[in-house]
């Protein structure tokens, strides 16, 4: 069980090498979209492309555009605005171009300039890449009027509630001009930036062109894809058009990127007599390095050596109204890039692999002494291999992380199995090793049948392998579809020694089954509803000691979007609680042991998305355990100009214990400010009250990014304590502040 995890990184790279594992999934197994059926083959540019936005050079010449349709409010009907998206390549590049008519070009929206930020109140326009066409995954390239560029990923077949990855980064261009008719763009996609498989020269990828006009919620595709998915349908790499590419060359790009940074930290500490604060200062001053490596036109190494993730945006704050633990999204690059890959998800945030297991230990930064990642493909394998080493920190020791993560298309295009190992081991002998079997079968038409299954051992576990104490397992049942019938069902069981090391999970010793049955109109015609359904959701979850309830949440609902992007959604539950220890929600309220009944009443209401000012509110107002109240949260966003955004997010709890004679009154405030100068130049402030902690917290980060993989951050954080006097002795003003200066530059070989 000691086994370091390096071991099996040379274990999955041997398996995944062979030649057994090189042979290539079927491709000519049933498709579920015509597109799949009727390959379009892309023209090769002849002659020059000049990328200033305009593309009327000769080579584009002979180019005809691909036929538009519109996706929503008027599935299948022509585009209102003449819309034109042409495709090309050459030996070293993909290009694509759109003229984009626009007959008001006074009312085309463009609220903002900064990097990877594209809301649904820009116009905009790119594709969506299935480069290995696996059906499931997509490359995201986007740009809006103002010429920002926007890459991401697309996984699970753009299923779920957020099905999209921002972090992705890679190396491409785009140019765009605006003029008295419309708005025109061109982007330019190195090939070496891309992951695809050739066989002899021949490259088969899955295509999705996009037009968004903003002020009419007009979303306009290629090629036609029916609206039965709701809005992630038009990312739907299932749906894509297949595309060929003849006679493209295997690139290997490297690249470099070396960082140097440098800065200042003041904390106070409590003195040994707890009689006063005093301050340390702290210089900070850090060099380290990151490589990318293709080794592979579809195998992408990463070695980093001393990474530093001072340039990350700080997290939300919360308040735990609940006694599981709080679940936070991981925000560094380095695991965030091709994060689907690693993905081993039992339902909702509980997952065998939480990347902030790494690098993180009881919500302080430890250091990463340096890692290696490798992910693509290999024949009909998908591949993702991590192994890292930390840092020792206090009385924590240092550890070794490793993860394997492999995934193979069987029986049809749409279907996959996969396995997982994880391992985390420390230097003092501890350790805790993982391992997990999932799959993804297409039944028929949208059902699909999805399993999961690990088992876990740990030092001082009893560690049986022929027993369901140490595992878990998870079936989830699945209609895919936002017309008629639709349903997710999930059915879960997690034993008492089932302990992911390197995962996250909020509950143990459980068995779980829910979620939803739903039934869906998308109505024709004039109708106001672009779509709405009306749901039962619920879950029970069953001690696995006596089976007996420990907790339940059952309710209808009713939601909605209009076809000019309002949206909503009400649903009155019941809830039943088995507090088997008593918990505190901040401040002097707590919840006793008990068994509690209540119900209440759930709502989130939202403006158009499409404006310059959104307004989304949702909460809570009803009974809670033994006591009653409401929850709200108020999110205004205002895009002032292309050169200001602003938005602020306001979280209220006020609930009354009268029988205790206690009371929870707890703010949150979350204000953010994006100011841009201009493409390059921009500057985010985020400011939080937590009222429950009596902290303001800070981080203001300035960031000039002249081109990609070249970057220059300035952060300073800062921790404010209010109502000082709380404790004796009072406290200092602050906690801590940092001033940070980060640099990295990104040498192209």
């Amino acid at each position: 069980m000691r086994t370091a995890s390096s071991f099996f990184v040379a274990i999955a790279l041997i398996f995944v090498l062979s030649p057994a594992a090189g042979e290539p999934a079927s491709q000519d197994a049933a498709k579920n979209s015509p597109h799949k059926n009727s390959p379009y083959a892309v023209s090769r540019i002849k002659g020059p492309v000049k990328l200033d936005g305009v593309s009327d050079e000769p080579a584009w010449a002979g180019i005809d555009p691909l036929p538009m349709t519109i996706y929503t409010p008027a599935n299948g009907s022509p585009p209102t605005e003449k819309t034109e998206i042409l495709i090309g390549y050459d030996d070293a590049f993909f290009y694509v171009a759109g003229r984009l008519y626009d007959r008001s070009p006074d009312k085309i929206q463009a609220p903002t300039k900064k990097r990877d930020d594209i809301s649904l109140s820009n116009d905009w326009f790119g594709i969506i890449l299935d480069s290995f066409n696996d059906h499931e995954n997509g490359l995201v390239f986007f740009t809006t009027p103002t010429g920002l560029r926007m890459d991401s990923t697309i996984f699970n077949d753009a299923e779920g509630d957020m099905p999209f990855d921002q972090s992705w980064n890679t190396f491409w261009d785009v140019k765009v001009v605006r003029n008295g008719e419309g708005w025109f763009a061109e982007m330019r996609i190195p090939f070496s930036s891309l992951r695809f498989q050739e066989r002899d020269g021949r490259v088969v990828m899955g295509l999705i062109a996009k037009r968004l006009i903003a002020r009419k919620n007009e979303d306009i595709i290629f090629p036609a894809i029916p609206d039965k998915w709701g809005f992630w349908g038009s990312f739907k790499p299932s749906q894509s058009q297949d595309i060929v590419l003849e006679g493209i060359s295997h690139k290997t790009p490297l690249y470099v990127t070396p960082y140097v940074l440098g800065g200042f930290d003041q904390s106070y500490y409590l003195n040994e007599g707890e009689s006063a604060y005093f301050r340390e200062d702290t210089p900070a001053h850090e060099i380290g390095l990151d490589v990318k490596y293709g080794l592979t036109n579809n195998l992408t190494a990463d070695l980093t050596v001393n990474p530093d993730f001072a340039q990350v945006e700080a997290d939300d704050l919360q308040i735990n109204l609940t006694r599981f633990s709080l679940f936070f999204p991981e925000k560094r690059l380095f695991f965030l890039e091709r994060a689907s890959i690693f993905d081993f998800n039992f339902g909702q945030d509980n997952n065998l692999f939480y990347s902030r297991r790494i690098g993180i230990q009881d919500e302080q930064q430890v250091r990463i002494y340096g890692g290696v990642r490798l992910t693509g493909r290999v024949g009909g394998w998908d591949i993702g291999v991590i192994d890292m080493q930390t840092a020792p920190i206090e009385s924590w020791p240092s550890e070794n992380f490793g993860v394997v993560r492999l995934r193979r298309q069987v029986f049809n295009p749409y279907s996959y199995v996969g396995a997982m190992i994880t391992s985390r081991v420390g230097v003092d002998g501890n350790y805790n090793t993982a391992y997990g079997l999932d799959g993804i079968l297409r039944l028929f038409g949208n059902d699909y049948l999805s399993f999961n299954w690990a088992q876990t051992f740990y030092r001082d576990a009893r560690n049986f392998v022929f027993s369901l104490d140490p595992a878990k397992i998870r079936i989830n049942w699945q209609r895919r579809t936002i017309r008629g019938l639709a349903y997710n069902l999930n059915l879960a069981r997690a034993g008492v020694d089932y302990n992911p090391g390197m995962g996250f999970e909020m509950r143990e010793d459980f068995t779980r089954f829910g979620d939803k049955i739903l039934y869906g109109w998308v109505p024709e015609g004039s109708s106001w509803f672009l779509r709405h359904d009306a749901f039962v959701e619920g879950f029970v979850f069953l001690k696995n000691s006596d089976s007996q309830p420990e907790s339940i949440e059952l309710g209808p609902g009713w939601e909605f979007e209009s076809k000019s992007s309002f949206s909503g959604k009400i649903s009155p539950k019941y809830y039943y609680e088995d507090v088997a220890e008593a918990f505190s929600l901040g401040g002097e309220a707590e919840i006793p042991a008990g068994q509690y009944r209540f119900a209440a009443l759930n709502y989130d209401l939202a403006t158009p998305y499409t404006g310059k000012i959104y307004l989304k509110v949702l909460g809570q107002v009803g009974s809670f355990y033994d006591g009653r109240g409401f929850s709200v949260e108020v999110m205004p966003l205002w895009h002032v100009s292309s050169d200001l955004n602003l938005s602020i997010d306001w979280l209220y709890n006020r609930y009354n214990f009268s029988a205790r004679n206690q009371k929870l009154d707890a703010h949150i405030l979350r204000v953010k400010a994006l100011a841009t100068l201009s493409i390059p130049f921009s500057m985010a402030a985020f400011i939080q009250y937590n009222s429950a902690d009596n902290l303001i917290t800070a981080n203001i980060r300035l960031r000039f990014n002249p081109r990609e993989g070249n970057d220059l951050y300035i952060v300073f954080n800062d921790d404010l304590n209010t109502n000082r006097s709380r404790q004796v002795p009072p406290l200092p003003g602050y906690c801590s502040r940092a001033l940070l200066i980060k640099y990295s530059y990104t040498f192209n070989f």
